[in-house]
């Protein structure tokens, strides 16, 4: 059995955090219910839930579940860290306060457009337009800062349509960043975006300290790139769902997590339309993917 590893499932399964009507009608209640009956001890913050200890708490007790992590909209490429520690506060806060021990950190500056997501994918900023010594320095120090004052671990989200998103933007970024910059390890953005997954392991293993597993779907992957959608539309369309049901080869994940000493969440998260994959059912079965895949108890076992 691998011990110190603890399953986790994002909201996102539920209701998209920027499509409003992909289940949008999902009460925050019903995705905590089902978390839990699914067999997942925690779970990440998404945009219906409330944003105070007082209200959350008792929430998540009910369910008894976990708050694994939430995601930062940070803007360290546009802005400084003192603007950027000020912007986290109440954030931090939360977290460290319901017990999280990470902080997912998505880099939201020198993105394209209004609304980004919904620009096509070949606009994607590039690494290379900034200063990357100047950035990795500002991001080095809001890492200090979260670890110092909220005992939070930073996890760098790669991502699509951001900055680090392509092999060699992931592999430049951690070679100029320090130790105390921890990486959330996400086989769907590293997937379709080209990452090498098992030498990321294998050179940067020490600074995973987060991963969410979501599999890719090759034929929207495809039309992704031939017809140049936007993220949303990829989502809209299908590109993610949950591990073991698209074309990833998990197995250095799988490796990495039973062999080399891991710690922390697997988060299943899938991006999707709940009317296309019902949430519950959708959960469960990938729950049971990673109990057995990864050696690890449910947090609930299913009954007959």
């Amino acid at each position: 059995m691998t011990t110190g590893v603890i399953p986790g499932v994002s909201p996102l399964c539920w209701t998209n955090d920027v499509l409003d009507d992909l289940g949008g009608d999902i009460p925050l209640e019903t995705c905590l219910q089902q978390a839990a009956q699914a067999g997942y001890a925690g779970i990440e913050l998404g945009r219906k839930f409330p944003r105070t200890v007082s209200q959350l708490a008792p929430l998540l007790n009910a369910a008894e579940l976990q708050l694994a992590s939430g995601w930062h909209s940070g803007f360290l490429a546009d802005r400084s860290v003192e603007e950027e520690v000020a912007a986290v506060r109440d954030h931090a806060s939360l977290l460290q306060q319901l017990g999280a021990k990470v902080m997912v950190y998505g880099e939201c500056g020198q993105l394209p457009g209004a609304t980004p997501l919904d620009e096509p994918i070949s606009l994607s900023p590039a690494l290379s337009r900034i200063d990357l010594a100047h950035y990795a320095s500002k991001v080095n120090a809001f890492a200090d800062v979260l670890l110092r004052d909220y005992g939070l671990k930073l996890a760098y989200h790669h991502h699509l349509m951001m900055l680090v998103e392509h092999d060699d933007e992931l592999a430049t970024f951690l070679q100029h960043t320090s130790h105390n910059v921890g990486l959330v390890l996400d086989s769907g953005h590293g997937y379709a975006a080209g990452v090498d997954i098992a030498a990321v392991i294998h050179k940067y293993g020490a600074r995973i300290v987060h991963i969410h597993l979501k599999d890719v779907r090759p034929a929207i992957l495809q039309r992704v790139y031939d017809e140049d959608l936007s993220f949303n539309d990829a989502v809209r369309a299908g590109l993610f769902t949950v591990p073991g049901d698209g074309c990833i080869d998990y197995a250095p994940i799988i490796d990495f997590v039973k062999n080399r000493g891991y710690q922390g969440w697997l988060i299943v998260e899938a991006e999707q339309d709940p009317e296309q994959a019902p949430p519950l059912a959708t959960v469960r079965r990938a729950a049971n993917w990673l109990s057995e895949q990864f050696d690890i108890p449910l947090a609930v076992q299913e009954t007959a």
